[in-house]
């Protein structure tokens, strides 16, 4: 591997340990779902504002492309609200574990929205066999099937994220003027969902442990996460960011039962299912250049 290739690799996997611990911190937080979304991501844009600024990017563009990015920063909020819902329906674990099945709809999703892309038989093969790891999870933990299932809704938002943020990477605004309209329109999103879903306009303010977390979740799960995704972004394909991905509920379920011990440990098919997507994700290489050649 070449060793351009090697370090845009890391820094993936770097990214995914760091989205790895959201689900862990969202339990930490004592705060709703929407309210976790909404301060994380105000305090994010204000993040990106400020990088903007120090990097002197300029923030002021096209109606157009504002809009643009605001439209996929309403669906980054949609899914990061239900992915916090999940961990709360379920556990950390269960959340993590439904957020592979992300690769089979950027599969599915990708070129009908890009249509430079054509649908590839090893993508839909690797997708059928998460399916199958997911039939295995559903089915020794069903106890958890809802959160389980609205992990599966924010599976399908994260590949419409991914998908749609290549195309804007793909121009010249630089990383930290998109995450600052995105995390815009998901603050956005969680502001105008949050009188549907909880009581009253405005969000209940964070006590001191849950401002500290809240605090970590914003600058380095969302803000430096954020920012080695999109630069990382730029030159590895949305698939190869989905097999990296895959590896989330690796992180996440081993840091989950660090933190939170016997509440997070799982069934054996449980844990079937999650060895299976690792055994993918290592196998994948040589899965496209069998079906592929």
């Amino acid at each position: 591997m070449p060793r351009s290739d090697a370090r845009d690799y890391f820094q993936l996997h770097l990214v995914v340990l760091a989205w790895g611990l959201t689900a862990i911190l969202g339990k930490l937080i004592f705060l709703t779902p929407v309210d976790v979304v909404l301060w994380r991501t105000a305090l994010a844009a204000a993040g990106f504002f400020v990088l903007a600024r120090i990097l002197k990017q300029r923030t002021r563009l096209s109606g157009r492309g504002i809009l643009g990015m605001l439209g996929v920063g309403v669906i980054l909020g949609l899914h990061w609200i239900l992915f916090f819902w999940s961990a709360r329906l379920s556990t950390a674990s269960v959340c993590l574990a439904a957020m592979p099945t992300a690769m089979l709809w950027c599969s599915l999703i990708e070129p009908l929205i890009d249509g430079t892309r054509r649908w590839r038989f090893s993508e839909l093969l690797v997708g059928a066999v998460m399916v199958g790891a997911v039939w295995l999870i559903y089915e020794f933990e069903f106890r958890y099937w809802l959160g389980f299932s609205v992990a599966i809704a924010a599976a399908v938002l994260a590949a419409f994220f991914a998908t749609l943020s290549k195309q804007q990477v793909a121009k010249d605004t630089h990383w930290s003027v998109i995450g600052l309209y995105q995390m815009t329109g998901a603050c956005l999103a969680s502001v105008i969902s949050r009188p549907f879903l909880e009581q009253g306009l405005l969000p209940v303010l964070p006590d001191a442990s849950s401002a500290l977390w809240l605090g970590v979740l914003a600058l380095v799960c969302t803000v430096a996460a954020y920012a080695g995704f999109m630069d990382v972004l730029r030159r590895v394909s949305v698939f190869t960011v989905n097999v990296v991905y895959n590896m989330e509920p690796v992180y996440g379920i081993v840091l989950a039962a660090l933190v939170f011990g016997k509440a997070e440990f799982m069934s054996g098919g449980f844990y079937l299912g999650a060895g299976i997507i690792i055994a993918v994700v290592l196998a994948l290489p040589w899965i496209r250049r069998w079906v592929e050649k």
